[in-house]
């Protein structure tokens, strides 16, 4: 069995550096806290939590200093956090910053806010905060509709389109084109893709894998955006599964293929890929 496994799996710089600074913050206090998952992998949630790190849903539930996870939060937590006189330890991605910044800008200039990607995901909630309320997240180009009718009433003439770092570069590529299709001539718009380059050099080098291996393992939180659509790309292409753990592995099944593919998403830890690799490499010697 011939196992292809891509090099850009695994930890991207913004997970790593959240979760070298959350190990790095639970040594030095007594009890610290997290306002929801660091990053979206149970693994490692399961060994901070051992490690003493206390997971909470809001801000109001703390009593010491607190985490923000990679995805960031909302302009009104840190607000709320210096009004309480909460320590805050930031680990927001600094991509995702970067957005929060861009959004705060083009909402000051009186443009229109287009955020491409989930309207439940943590990332999304806290940059829609920074764009006032004249503005919309749509997950697909289906919603584009109803998205320049929304820009119609608000009778502004000026339109910014971002995406969640992590969303499908085709797809917005393709809400792009239609937006430039379809808006009316009289209303100006500006794109600017804001999805991460690691995200997007996955995103390619997932699908480049792909159409050279009979199966593709992708390893990382079910719960995970990115993760997810690697997956996607993946079973366009071939046979796939989406996994969390090696566990997950049916040995007796892999067994029939002669060239796998393996890809993580940006919150798997290395060594989550490493006994994937393990297992298969356990099939080939049998």
């Amino acid at each position: 069995m011939e196992i292809i496994v891509g090099k850009t799996a695994g930890f991207c710089y913004g997970v790593k550096k959240a979760v070298d600074g959350a190990m790095q913050e639970i040594e030095k206090e007594k009890v610290i806290y997290c306002l929801g998952e660091l990053i979206h992998n149970k693994q490692i949630i399961e060994k901070l939590r051992k490690k003493g790190i206390k997971f909470i849903e809001t801000i109001e539930q703390t009593k010491g200093t607190t985490i923000i996870r990679s995805h960031g939060e909302p302009k009104e937590t840190y607000q709320k956090a210096e009004k309480l006189g909460i320590t805050l330890k930031d680990f927001t991605c600094p991509n995702v910053l970067k957005i929060h910044k861009i959004v705060e800008k083009y909402k000051n200039n009186g443009y229109y806010i287009c955020l491409c990607g989930s309207p439940t995901h943590s990332e999304n909630i806290g940059t829609i905060s920074y764009s006032g309320t004249q503005s919309m997240i749509i997950e697909n180009e289906e919603e584009i509709p109803k998205l320049i009718e929304k820009i119609k009433t608000s009778k502004i003439k000026k339109v910014l389109l971002i995406s969640q770092t992590t969303y499908s570069l085709k797809t917005f590529l393709k809400i792009e084109k239609i937006l430039k299709e379809t808006l009316p001539i009289d209303i100006e718009l500006v794109t600017k893709n804001t999805i991460c380059k690691a995200t997007e050099y996955r995103q390619k080098e997932t699908e480049k894998i792909a159409q050279q291996v009979n199966y593709m393992i992708i390893i990382g939180g079910k719960n995970s955006s990115n993760t997810k659509k690697l997956y996607e790309i993946s079973k366009q292409k071939c046979e796939a599964i989406l996994i969390e753990t090696s566990e997950e592995i049916n040995i007796e099944k892999l067994s029939k293929y002669n060239k796998i593919g393996i890809m993580a998403g940006v919150s798997t830890p290395k060594e989550s890929i490493e006994k994937v690799i393990e297992k298969l490499k356990s099939i080939s010697l049998a």
